[in-house]
């Protein structure tokens, strides 16, 4: 059994958090031959084992013929390629003891995953602030923009996260989308949303069924062939918003997923910030689970209906 302690965790490295590895099985008899058996895929072990960039449970840093015994816990810093870096900067909306609230630009990820590691909201922020106990109260999509909520407090995590399982967090968001003179505003939209099944990533459906989706949709103004909408969801599913529009016929402009998934970029290819998806989280509200207080963060950014692009 692999023994876990929360008696110490590894300093941030450019804000970046260490990973934690556990072995399963007594049948490797050095560090070195687990992490290569473990991670194939990386071949400079020897040199991180030799700059002491693999530590113990309790932060020793450790050699390559350390004993691997059953049970064992290693901690380690990832070392991906270079990325590039995301040409848009997060604004700080808000910090306190309990929260800290930005403002997410297109483009940017919330948190480290498949290619993306630095490039991220999470890891600027530790890396800004120097807060390691940093987490994302709630997810954005990484072509959406707009207000995004962390909590500081690692022992908080599960009251405020408790607020979107209830429903208790109240969320507006913008898009820009094509104006449909035949479509009845303001409309409660009410879809079944499904995933489809098997592996890796794929588009949302709309199925037959009991709706599991709310969303009220309100026009804000409009031009010739655009609109601006707002949009209030009632439930929080998968590119929920997105879907919606787009199964109303109104798809959000700069979407590269509904209703048509564009092929992924090479990974070596230069990303295209050009065309970002019109779609803002305008604001987040709740009651504060922790201090009793309302809170509403709002964000400053805005779609500019003339040109489809952000202001």
């Amino acid at each position: 059994m692999v023994r876990v302690t929360d008696g110490f965790a590894p300093p941030l490295r450019d804000g970046v958090a260490a990973s934690r590895v556990g072995v399963a099985d007594g049948r490797f008899a050095t560090l070195l031959d687990f992490l290569a058996a473990r991670f194939p895929a990386v071949a400079d072990w020897p040199a991180r084992l030799a700059r002491g960039d693999v530590l113990d449970a309790d932060g020793r840093a450790l050699g390559a013929d350390a004993p691997c015994a059953a049970g064992s816990l290693f901690w380690y810093w990832r070392d991906p390629p270079p990325e590039p870096r995301v040409p848009f900067d997060i604004e700080l909306l808000h910090q306190d003891e309990h929260l800290v609230v930005v403002d997410k630009p297109h483009f940017l990820p919330v948190i480290p995953g498949g290619r993306h590691l630095r490039e991220t909201v999470l890891v600027r922020l530790r890396q800004r602030l120097g807060i390691a106990t940093l987490a994302p109260m709630h997810r954005l999509d990484r072509e959406t923009a707009g207000v995004l909520v962390f909590t500081v407090r690692a022992d908080e995590r599960a009251a405020y996260h408790a607020l979107l399982r209830e429903r208790d967090v109240h969320k507006v968001y913008e898009a820009i989308a094509p104006w449909r003179a035949d479509l009845a505003l303001p409309l409660l939209a009410r879809h079944r949303l499904e995933k489809p099944e098997g592996r890796g990533f794929m588009q949302v459906q709309v199925a037959d069924g009991e709706p599991n989706a709310e969303a009220l949709v309100e026009l804000v103004e409009r031009s010739d062939a655009l609109a601006l909408y707002r949009l209030t969801p009632r439930t929080g599913r998968t590119h929920q918003l997105r879907v919606q529009m787009s199964a109303l016929g109104v798809p959000i402009v700069g979407d590269r997923i509904y209703p048509t998934l564009w092929p992924e970029p090479a990974a070596d290819a230069l990303p295209d910030w050009s065309n970002p998806l019109q779609l803002l989280a305008r604001e987040i509200a709740f009651t504060d689970p922790v201090t009793g207080e309302a809170r509403r963060f709002t964000s400053r950014r805005r779609l500019a209906l003339t040109t489809g692009l952000p202001g």
